[in-house]
């Protein structure tokens, strides 16, 4: 085998392995971004031009949520607004507009004591999205029938769903703040 031919061979095999690497990279990434996002994955897939753009979106969305100063919340916080919720719930028989208020005020101071920002609820979405991703759908359907409960088109049993929602989200925010502080204890032992 002549030099030329053999030079040929190692430049074709490097570039096979470097498409290879390429494509591998891609696809774990791909695979990694599916399972933290979940159903929010699918979401951007949807509303984005391309899968390239949309996987873009969701790692910007890591990196914003990096830079959050996200803080546990102590036992009594934790225990203070669990009663919250429970008062909230039990005033839905009596006056289910204003519990629905009460219960996304609530979700709001939740979010603002972890340390999320409180600022335009699409902003919310997308930083809640990296680590609430399974029940990001719960807050978007409950912020959906309280704009319409607005413009008085939502039912009791609308408002009812709304709850439920809410509670989905307030539960996450609320055992996912105390999970992921017992985890860093762990990690720190």
């Amino acid at each position: 085998m002549s030099t030329g031919t053999i030079i040929g061979v190692v430049v074709v095999v490097l570039v096979v392995v470097a498409a290879v690497a390429v494509l591998s990279t891609f696809l774990l990434r791909r695979k990694r971004l599916q399972e933290k996002f979940g159903p929010e994955y699918e979401r951007a897939m949807a509303r984005g031009d391309n899968r390239m753009a949309a996987e873009r979106e969701l790692v910007e969305r890591e990196r914003e949520h990096a830079k959050l100063e996200l803080r546990p919340l102590p036992a009594g916080t934790r225990d203070a607004y669990a009663r919250n919720w429970s008062r909230i719930q039990e005033q839905f028989v009596d006056a289910p507009d204003d519990a629905v208020a009460r219960a996304d005020r609530l979700v709001t101071d939740l979010m603002a004591e972890r340390g999320y920002p409180t600022e335009g609820y699409e902003r919310q979405a997308s930083l809640l999205s990296v680590e609430h991703a399974r029940t990001l759908d719960h807050y978007r359907e409950a912020h959906t029938i309280s704009d319409r409960h607005d413009r008085g088109e939502a039912s009791t049993e609308d408002l009812r769903a709304a709850m439920v929602h809410y509670r989905a989200l307030f539960e996450d925010l609320l055992a996912g703040g105390a999970q992921r502080d017992a985890q860093r204890r762990e990690g720190a032992r």
